[in-house]
């Protein structure tokens, strides 16, 4: 017998904003379980300010302390809750069958029109929408008309797997015409055709972009955009790996400076290293800084002794927690492109929220976005999710200025991270 499933996930309201929300999770434990909660939080708009983890291979009990980041975001703690229950595994399943991983086949595309009246910031704004309503852009395009309107033509996929329906439908277009109020004129939701299959594939990306997006050595002397003078002196993240304490665990001890998706970051290398987290302790941030104190195994179920591997897993956390993302602004002939890529888990999942970040950060400086998509592009040591997004010129805001895109990267650049 098992607890009620209901009390799997309970999710405890703070007091006030300021006050986190702390989630319970209590359930049946399965290999990669900590980060797929982490990625649902972060999905969520949710930042984790602590975290403490429990398990013995079999049950785990985990308690996030969260809250909304910007604290403008809308949670919609019941929906949480259900996704975070969809993650855990039944009670009712023997634990064998739980550390089964599966290959889901990619979900169906989805082709939404929306005619509005065009303003700085509108994809922004009808990105926020779609986040509420769980649902992903996978590729943008924008058809502006000379008297200020413009159509949006978005791909997109639905995290809630129900947007074939005709109540799903009906409801996103209802929610989508309430939320944008007059300057919605019209929308238009249907199922894309086999011929926008290629929108979740694979694309090639310049010699001299790809190098500068994925090279392991991100040396600032060879960045095309150097990065602010404050962010310059963020400090190294360390790494200690330390097997006198337990008898059957490895203790990491990581300090590093704090900032949006860590928890997911360092949950997601765990996962894609085989390296399993029996304690865990996320302490809340003092000055900027996180310390994280992990006893783990190796998927064996023994301490990681071998020093080549501690050097791997050590680097290999280093170069996450200090180059979670990547962002840089290239030109593609007249045009201006932004580029933003990140880390691509093993189970062929992408990171959540990076288009409303990224759309976020260019509606605060004024810049409108002529098309966007997302695609996958592969190295020799991972695969990557790639965010391509042309800028439209702006008088204000000349692009071809040396100037103009380092700000703009930077700007991107914080707002990815949460600073």
């Amino acid at each position: 017998m098992g607890i009620p499933w209901d009390d799997g996930v309970v999710i405890q309201q703070g007091k006030d904003a300021n006050e986190p929300c702390i989630v319970t999770v209590n359930c049946p434990d399965k290999a990669g379980l900590g980060c797929d909660l982490c990625r649902i939080i972060l999905e969520f708009g949710l930042r984790i300010t602590r975290a403490d983890i429990s398990t013995d291979g079999r049950w785990c009990y985990i308690v996030y302390w969260v809250l909304p980041h910007p604290a403008s975001v809308k949670v919609d703690w019941e929906s949480l809750k259900t996704r975070l229950l969809s993650a855990c595994p039944s009670c009712l399943f023997s634990y064998c069958f739980n550390q089964l991983s599966t290959s889901p086949s990619p979900p169906p595309i989805y082709l939404l029109k929306v005619w509005c009246v065009d303003k700085k910031g509108l994809l922004h704004d009808i990105n926020e929408i779609l986040c509420n309503l769980e649902l992903i852009i996978q590729r943008v395009k924008a058809m502006p008309t000379p008297d200020g309107r413009v159509l949006e033509m978005l791909f997109i996929t639905d995290g809630m797997e129900l947007l074939h329906t005709k109540k799903r439908q009906d409801h996103v277009s209802e929610f989508l015409m309430d939320a944008l109020g007059e300057r919605c004129i019209s929308s238009e939701l249907q199922l894309a055709g086999p011929e926008y299959g290629h929108l979740q594939g694979f694309s090639s990306l310049p010699p001299a972009f790809a190098e500068e997006l994925f090279s392991s050595e991100l040396l600032d002397k060879v960045s095309l955009h150097p990065l602010s003078q404050d962010m310059k002196t963020l400090k190294t993240p360390t790494v200690t790996v330390d097997n006198s304490l337990s008898p059957v665990h490895t203790l990491l001890q990581i300090q590093c400076v704090d900032q949006k998706g860590l928890c997911y970051d360092i949950m997601r290398i765990s996962k894609d290293s085989d390296i399993k987290v029996a304690f865990g302790r996320f302490s809340s941030s003092v000055e900027g800084f996180r310390n994280i104190d992990l006893f783990v195994q190796q998927n064996d179920g023994k301490k990681i002794i071998d020093l080549d591997s501690q050097k791997t897993l050590c680097s290999c956390l280093k170069e996450e927690m200090l180059h979670p993302l990547r962002v840089i602004i290239v030109s593609r002939g007249p045009d201006t492109e932004l580029l933003v890529a990140n880390p691509v888990e093993l189970s062929g999942k992408g990171r959540p929220r990076v288009f409303y970040d990224v759309t976020l950060a260019l509606k605060a400086l004024g810049i409108c976005i002529f098309s966007a998509e997302v695609v996958r592009h592969s190295t020799q040591e991972r695969q990557w999710e790639v965010y391509r997004f042309l800028l439209e010129e702006n008088r204000n805001f000349p692009l071809t200025r040396s100037q103009t895109r380092s700000q703009i990267v930077d700007k991107v650049r914080r707002t990815l991270m949460g600073w």
